[in-house]
Protein backbone atom coordinates (compact mmCIF):
# COMPACT_ATOMS: atom_id res chain seq x y z
CA UNK A 1 0.00 0.00 0.00
CA UNK A 2 1.44 3.69 -0.99
CA UNK A 3 2.35 5.42 2.62
CA UNK A 4 1.21 8.75 1.10
CA UNK A 5 -1.64 7.43 -1.10
CA UNK A 6 -3.42 5.78 2.20
CA UNK A 7 -3.11 8.68 4.18
CA UNK A 8 -6.19 10.89 4.76
CA UNK A 9 -6.83 14.63 4.21
CA UNK A 10 -8.18 16.86 6.38
CA UNK A 11 -10.93 18.82 5.13
CA UNK A 12 -10.77 22.51 7.24
CA UNK A 13 -13.65 24.17 8.00
CA UNK A 14 -14.85 26.80 5.39
CA UNK A 15 -13.49 24.08 2.36
CA UNK A 16 -16.09 22.16 0.34
CA UNK A 17 -15.00 19.86 -1.83
CA UNK A 18 -16.80 18.49 -4.68
CA UNK A 19 -16.30 14.89 -6.76
CA UNK A 20 -17.73 14.76 -9.78
CA UNK A 21 -17.95 12.01 -12.30
CA UNK A 22 -14.54 11.23 -13.95
CA UNK A 23 -12.96 12.59 -10.84
CA UNK A 24 -13.23 15.85 -11.48
CA UNK A 25 -12.59 17.85 -8.14
CA UNK A 26 -13.50 21.52 -7.36
CA UNK A 27 -12.04 22.64 -3.78
CA UNK A 28 -13.91 25.58 -2.55
CA UNK A 29 -11.53 27.72 0.29
CA UNK A 30 -11.57 31.54 1.95
CA UNK A 31 -8.37 32.16 -0.74
CA UNK A 32 -10.48 31.12 -3.89
CA UNK A 33 -11.30 28.03 -5.97
CA UNK A 34 -9.41 24.97 -7.41
CA UNK A 35 -10.81 22.59 -10.48
CA UNK A 36 -8.52 19.78 -11.54
CA UNK A 37 -9.47 16.14 -13.49
CA UNK A 38 -7.32 14.01 -11.08
CA UNK A 39 -6.68 9.95 -12.41
CA UNK A 40 -10.04 8.20 -12.95
CA UNK A 41 -9.18 4.80 -12.34
CA UNK A 42 -8.72 6.45 -8.37
CA UNK A 43 -11.83 6.45 -6.25
CA UNK A 44 -12.00 9.26 -4.00
CA UNK A 45 -14.25 8.89 -1.30
CA UNK A 46 -15.36 12.41 1.06
CA UNK A 47 -16.34 11.17 5.06
CA UNK A 48 -16.68 12.54 7.96
CA UNK A 49 -14.26 15.99 7.47
CA UNK A 50 -11.41 13.45 5.64
CA UNK A 51 -11.04 12.31 1.80
CA UNK A 52 -9.84 9.09 1.25
CA UNK A 53 -8.56 7.75 -1.64
CA UNK A 54 -8.33 4.35 -2.70
CA UNK A 55 -6.95 2.19 -5.57
CA UNK A 56 -8.49 -0.75 -7.67
CA UNK A 57 -5.42 -2.93 -7.81
CA UNK A 58 -2.26 -3.52 -7.62
CA UNK A 59 -0.46 -2.70 -10.85
CA UNK A 60 2.79 -0.67 -10.73
CA UNK A 61 1.07 2.20 -12.43
CA UNK A 62 -1.90 1.95 -10.14
CA UNK A 63 0.57 2.33 -6.84
CA UNK A 64 2.26 5.10 -8.76
CA UNK A 65 -1.43 7.22 -9.57
CA UNK A 66 -2.20 6.33 -6.00
CA UNK A 67 0.01 9.07 -3.96
CA UNK A 68 0.33 11.21 -6.47
CA UNK A 69 -3.45 11.95 -6.97
CA UNK A 70 -3.55 12.27 -2.95
CA UNK A 71 -0.41 14.51 -3.34
CA UNK A 72 -2.34 16.85 -5.84
CA UNK A 73 -5.38 17.02 -3.95
CA UNK A 74 -3.70 17.54 -0.34
CA UNK A 75 -1.65 20.73 -2.57
CA UNK A 76 -5.35 22.05 -3.59
CA UNK A 77 -6.78 21.83 -0.10
CA UNK A 78 -3.65 23.16 1.43
CA UNK A 79 -3.62 26.04 -1.17
CA UNK A 80 -7.12 27.12 -0.87
CA UNK A 81 -6.72 27.38 3.33
CA UNK A 82 -3.37 29.18 3.26
CA UNK A 83 -1.47 29.60 -0.17
CA UNK A 84 1.94 28.58 -1.47
CA UNK A 85 4.99 31.22 -1.31
CA UNK A 86 8.39 31.11 -3.37
CA UNK A 87 10.97 34.26 -2.62
CA UNK A 88 13.70 34.53 -5.21
CA UNK A 89 16.87 36.47 -4.22
CA UNK A 90 18.46 39.12 -6.52
CA UNK A 91 22.63 39.15 -6.78
CA UNK A 92 24.86 41.21 -8.30
CA UNK A 93 25.91 44.81 -9.61
CA UNK A 94 23.43 46.67 -11.01
CA UNK A 95 20.71 43.62 -11.21
CA UNK A 96 17.29 44.77 -10.13
CA UNK A 97 14.30 44.14 -10.16
CA UNK A 98 10.67 46.18 -10.13
CA UNK A 99 7.80 45.98 -10.16
CA UNK A 100 4.64 47.63 -11.91
CA UNK A 101 0.83 46.86 -12.54
CA UNK A 102 1.09 43.13 -13.02
CA UNK A 103 4.54 43.77 -15.01
CA UNK A 104 8.00 42.40 -13.40
CA UNK A 105 11.39 43.98 -14.87
CA UNK A 106 14.24 42.43 -14.43
CA UNK A 107 17.61 44.54 -15.37
CA UNK A 108 20.07 40.83 -14.96
CA UNK A 109 23.27 42.66 -17.03
CA UNK A 110 21.55 41.80 -20.68
CA UNK A 111 21.40 44.98 -23.50
CA UNK A 112 17.52 45.34 -22.53
CA UNK A 113 15.06 44.89 -19.31
CA UNK A 114 13.46 41.46 -19.03
CA UNK A 115 10.24 41.96 -18.58
CA UNK A 116 7.36 39.52 -17.47
CA UNK A 117 3.83 39.31 -17.22
CA UNK A 118 2.12 37.62 -13.84
CA UNK A 119 0.31 34.42 -14.82
CA UNK A 120 -3.61 34.15 -14.01
CA UNK A 121 -3.93 33.62 -10.48
CA UNK A 122 -0.07 34.36 -9.37
CA UNK A 123 1.06 37.77 -8.08
CA UNK A 124 4.84 38.93 -7.46
CA UNK A 125 5.64 41.78 -5.22
CA UNK A 126 9.43 43.14 -5.25
CA UNK A 127 10.69 43.98 -1.80
CA UNK A 128 14.48 45.54 -2.36
CA UNK A 129 16.65 42.53 -4.02
CA UNK A 130 13.34 40.01 -3.03
CA UNK A 131 10.81 38.93 -5.62
CA UNK A 132 8.10 37.16 -3.30
CA UNK A 133 5.50 35.61 -5.94
CA UNK A 134 2.79 34.42 -3.95
CA UNK A 135 -0.70 32.04 -5.27
CA UNK A 136 -3.22 29.36 -4.27
CA UNK A 137 -1.65 26.76 -7.25
CA UNK A 138 1.25 25.44 -5.81
CA UNK A 139 2.35 24.50 -9.44
CA UNK A 140 1.71 27.93 -11.12
CA UNK A 141 3.73 29.25 -8.11
CA UNK A 142 6.51 26.93 -8.74
CA UNK A 143 6.67 27.25 -12.40
CA UNK A 144 6.46 30.74 -12.53
CA UNK A 145 9.28 31.16 -9.77
CA UNK A 146 11.43 28.75 -12.14
CA UNK A 147 10.77 30.95 -15.10
CA UNK A 148 12.12 34.02 -13.04
CA UNK A 149 14.82 32.08 -12.17
CA UNK A 150 16.13 30.68 -15.54
CA UNK A 151 16.68 34.35 -17.02
CA UNK A 152 19.59 34.74 -14.98
CA UNK A 153 20.33 31.54 -12.81
CA UNK A 154 23.36 31.89 -9.96
CA UNK A 155 26.85 31.22 -11.24
CA UNK A 156 29.60 29.64 -8.86
CA UNK A 157 32.22 32.48 -8.85
CA UNK A 158 30.88 34.96 -7.74
CA UNK A 159 26.85 34.14 -6.97
CA UNK A 160 25.59 36.59 -9.24
CA UNK A 161 22.43 35.90 -10.19
CA UNK A 162 18.53 34.98 -9.38
CA UNK A 163 18.45 32.35 -6.39
CA UNK A 164 15.61 30.82 -4.22
CA UNK A 165 16.26 31.87 -0.66
CA UNK A 166 16.75 28.51 0.60
CA UNK A 167 19.07 27.69 -2.45
CA UNK A 168 22.53 26.90 -1.65
CA UNK A 169 24.82 27.44 -4.62
CA UNK A 170 28.23 25.31 -4.59
CA UNK A 171 30.54 28.17 -5.40
CA UNK A 172 34.54 27.62 -7.16
CA UNK A 173 37.61 29.03 -6.56
CA UNK A 174 38.86 31.29 -9.51
CA UNK A 175 41.97 30.77 -11.41
CA UNK A 176 44.64 31.89 -10.32
CA UNK A 177 47.66 33.71 -11.76
CA UNK A 178 51.39 32.54 -12.64
CA UNK A 179 54.90 33.05 -10.62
Amino acid sequence: MSRIGRMPIAVPAGVTVEIAENNKVTVKGPKGELCRVLPSAMEIKQEDGHILISRPNDIKKMKSLHGLTRSLLNNMVVGVTDGYTKELEVNGVGYRASKSGNKLTLNLGYSHPVIMEDPQGVESTVDGNKIIIKGIDKEKVGQYAANIRDKRRPEPYKGKGIKYMDEVIRRKVGKTGKK
